[in-house]
């Protein structure tokens, strides 16, 4: 299944790519010079979100870096194949086939929400082409919070599974009640336009299941993470306001397993930082590694 639908180009100005994978056709943007004098950086999205997200980040910063965001299997306007099963795992495997074929070296990584784990996931494998971390209100290890338990399993269940496939649950009410200020109208139809219908929210519906299914991986990553990448350039990025990722119980754990880092505090962010403090995010970017 793909999807029929033209971001506005005021909204979105960048061409669409794209990469015949394993499991499917994957949708991405690549922008900026290959000469850049930044590195590369790839950007990958949660739920249920899409490289739209990036959007404003990276309007500013592709005069400097190579900006690379992929939409997953699933999400915005790749494909959504059969027999896709949509768990992390699975959407770890393609988006690194993606990072090897575009033959991504000395780049950085950039995850929030499911892109923390996705990325890790992917980076861990690839440490030595790995040049700095960047994340941003995300995890990468098995959670043991009662909160995301509970949500994970209230999301799962029947009644939830209906509303985020019939009713579009996580794009009508979730990331309004996660972004700081109201989103336009333009703005939500480029949320809206890219899960139409229930087929297309598979991906999206499978993710807040994963928190708990995904839980080897997410063991996997608590113990490579530290061990490959902990040693790398970090800029840690926080919406202070998010209800999701509070800042107490996950900053400690994040500036523990990066002793070089940095931390950016974004009071006033929820937990779409990407909509709510785009300019703080591209500037933080800027001065931690535009000059490496």
């Amino acid at each position: 299944m793909s999807l029929e639908f033209t971001p506005d180009p005021l909204l979105y100005p960048f061409e669409s790519r794209w990469f015949d994978s394993s499991r499917g056709r994957i949708h991405f943007i690549d922008e900026g010079p290959t000469s850049a004098t930044g590195p590369p950086i790839l950007f990958c999205h949660g739920n249920p979100t899409w490289s739209f997200l990036y959007r404003d980040i990276i309007a500013a910063l592709r005069d400097r870096f190579r900006c690379i965001a992929p939409d997953y299997l699933g999400f915005g306007l790749s494909e959504r194949p059969s027999g896709f099963g949509y768990t992390i795992e699975e959407h770890a495997r393609v988006v690194g086939e993606f990072v090897d074929h575009l033959g991504l070296d000395g780049y950085l990584t950039m995850g929030q929400d499911w892109g923390g784990p996705v990325s890790m996931a992917v980076a861990v494998e690839r440490a030595d082409r790995v040049r700095g971390v960047v994340l941003g209100n995300t995890w990468f290890w098995p959670t043991d919070a009662l909160t995301m338990k509970a949500f994970s399993k209230v999301m799962s269940s029947p009644p939830l599974q209906y509303a985020i496939l019939q009713r579009n649950f996580f794009v009508e009410r979730l990331i309004p009640v996660g972004t700081q200020h109201q989103l336009s109208s333009a703005v939500m139809e480029h949320y809206r336009a890219v899960q139409p219908n229930p087929a297309a929210r598979v991906g999206v519906a499978e993710m807040p299941k994963q928190i708990l299914a995904a839980r080897p991986l997410l063991q996997r990553l608590a113990r490579e993470v530290p061990a490959t990448l902990g040693a790398k350039r970090t800029l840690l990025i926080w919406g202070m306001k998010d209800f999701a990722f509070k800042p107490g119980p996950m900053i400690p754990r994040m500036r523990a397993t990066f002793p070089d880092h940095v931390l950016v505090e974004l009071p006033d962010a929820k937990h779409f930082i990407q909509e709510d403090a785009p300019d703080r995010i591209a500037t933080a970017i800027v001065d931690r590694f535009g000059t490496v």
